[in-house]
C-alpha cells in the first residue's frame, strides 16, 4: 500500500468546490497529500476545505478564475510561496453547455474551450516549470468518455474533450523525460450538476442507466481511487494515458433485453 502513499506531496485541484473535483480533492487528502483547492468562490471554497479537514485531511485554498491567465500565474505563485512546490496537478474544472449544432454560438464554443482545453494548458505550463527544477510531478487532466466518442447536441464539449485527451498525450510525451507524467481521467455517467439536465429528467435518467453496462450511474467517489494510483507511484510506468472510469459506456454498447 505503500506504493498509493501521498505523504508529503503538495497537490492543486481545480474545480475541486463540488462534484467530481471535490471527491478527487478528498481522496487525495486521505491519502495524505496536502491539497489546494481551487475555484472562484471563496466561500464554496471555505466549506468543502472544512468538510476535508473534518476527515483529517490537510487542506488549503487559492480561489482564481481558471479563464483569467493572470489570476492562474498569480494563483500558481501563490500556493509556491506557502507550499514551496507542486507535486501534483489534477486539471478538473470544467463546463459543459447543450445546444442543437445550427442553433449554437461561436461565443459558446469559445467560453467551453477556454474553461475546458486552455485553462488546462496554461495551468500544465505554469505548473511544469517548478516541476522541472524539482525532476517530478505528476499531471492529471480530466477528460470524459466523449474524449473518444461523439454526442448530439455537446459540439463544443465532445471537441474539447478531445482536445483535452489529445494535450494529455502530448504533454506527456515532452515533459516525460523531466520526471513529469502526464494521464488522463475520461469520466462517463455521474450523480454531479454537470449531469443535472439528464438526470433531472427521470425518463432520460432511466434511459441513461439502461445503457450502461454495470446497470448504474457513478458516484463521485468512485473516481478518488483513480486520482490516487495516477497521482502516486503506484502509477509510475503510466504515461499519456486516458483512464475510461465511465461504467464500460465508451467499449460496451450495453441494451435492456427488452429493446435487443
Amino acid at each position: 500500500m505503500k506504493l498509493f502513499s501521498l505523504e508529503g506531496q503538495i497537490a492543486l485541484v481545480t474545480g475541486a468546490s463540488r462534484g467530481l473535483g471535490f471527491a478527487m480533492a478528498g481522496a487525495l487528502a486521505s491519502a495524505g497529500a496536502t491539497v489546494i483547492l481551487c475555484a472562484r468562490s471563496r466561500a464554496s471554497l471555505e466549506t468543502a476545505a472544512e468538510s476535508i479537514r473534518g476527515s483529517g485531511g490537510s487542506v488549503d485554498i487559492e480561489p482564481f478564475d481558471i479563464t483569467d491567465q493572470d489570476a492562474i500565474r498569480n494563483g500558481v505563485r501563490n500556493v509556491l510561496a506557502r507550499h514551496g512546490r507542486i507535486d501534483i496537478l489534477l486539471n478538473n474544472a470544467g463546463m459543459c453547455e447543450w445546444s442543437d449544432f445550427l442553433q449554437s454560438s461561436v461565443e459558446m464554443w469559445q467560453r467551453t474551450m477556454d474553461t475546458n482545453v486552455t485553462a488546462a494548458y496554461l495551468l500544465a505550463q505554469e505548473v511544469a516549470r517548478p516541476m522541472i527544477e524539482h525532476g517530478h510531478g505528476r499531471i492529471i487532466n480530466v477528460g470524459s468518455y466523449v474524449s473518444v466518442l461523439g454526442r448530439e447536441k455537446l459540439q463544443a464539449y465532445v471537441a474539447s474533450k478531445h482536445a483535452v485527451a489529445g494535450l494529455t498525450k502530448s504533454l506527456g510525451a515532452e515533459l516525460g523525460r523531466h520526471g513529469i507524467r502526464c494521464n488522463g481521467i475520461c469520466p462517463g455517467y455521474f450523480l454531479t450538476d454537470m449531469a443535472e439536465p439528464v438526470a433531472s429528467n427521470p425518463q432520460m435518467k432511466e434511459i441513461v442507466r439502461s445503457h450502461i453496462s454495470v446497470g448504474r450511474w457513478g458516484n463521485p467517489e468512485e473516481l478518488g481511487g483513480v486520482a490516487v494510483f495516477l497521482a502516486s507511484e503506484a502509477s509510475s510506468y503510466m504515461n499519456g494515458q486516458m483512464l475510461m472510469v465511465d461504467g464500460g459506456v465508451s467499449e460496451i454498447l450495453s441494451f435492456s433485453m427488452s429493446v435487443v
